[in-house]
């Protein structure tokens, strides 16, 4: 397969490669917590889940921990598991286990991508959006999961396997 638009030099790290990552899917006060991430692959901004990638002897859930602290200042509890998402857009292919988590602690705040350099992080914000402030985002700029739901509650009861 070829790439039909140049993958943004902050993604080449994660180019070539299966990743595994964990991603939270956090509801409160009917607002959902989602990160901002720069282009990857020809496209603009998108909004996610907040989440990443397992390091090696890391659960699922110690990953998504870490992964949501880092990224969003906030401390989690992780519940049930929710859903599977694999994306894959050469050179880019990931496999995506999403779970319903709850905070215990902690401040919001844009965090950091421990892994990229200063200044190379993709990650550029963090917010509780409502379902109208999601649904007005370009379908292109967000997560597939997120792209066609008509309630938040569809989240916490998908029980689908997204496929690229």
């Amino acid at each position: 397969m070829s790439v039909s638009a140049p993958l943004n030099p902050k993604a080449a790290a994660y180019a070539g490669k299966l990743r595994a990552r964990a991603c939270g899917i956090c509801i409160q006060d009917n607002r959902l917590l989602l990160v901002r991430h720069g282009s990857t692959i020809g496209n603009n901004a998108f909004w996610a889940p907040p989440g990443g990638g397992l390091l090696y002897g890391e659960t699922v859930q110690e990953c998504l921990r870490r992964e949501l602290l880092e990224e969003t200042g906030l401390e989690v509890r992780v519940e049930r598991f929710l859903f599977v998402n694999e994306f894959l857009q050469p050179p880019l292919h990931a496999i995506e286990f999403f779970f319903e988590v709850h905070i215990t602690g902690g401040s919001l705040r844009t965090g950091t991508d421990p892994e990229a350099a200063p200044g190379e992080a993709l990650l550029e914000h963090v917010q509780w959006l409502t379902l109208k402030e999601l649904q007005a985002i370009p379908f292109k700029d967000k997560h597939r999961s997120l792209q066609l739901l008509l309630s938040l509650d569809d989240l916490l009861g998908q029980n689908h396997y997204f496929i690229a």
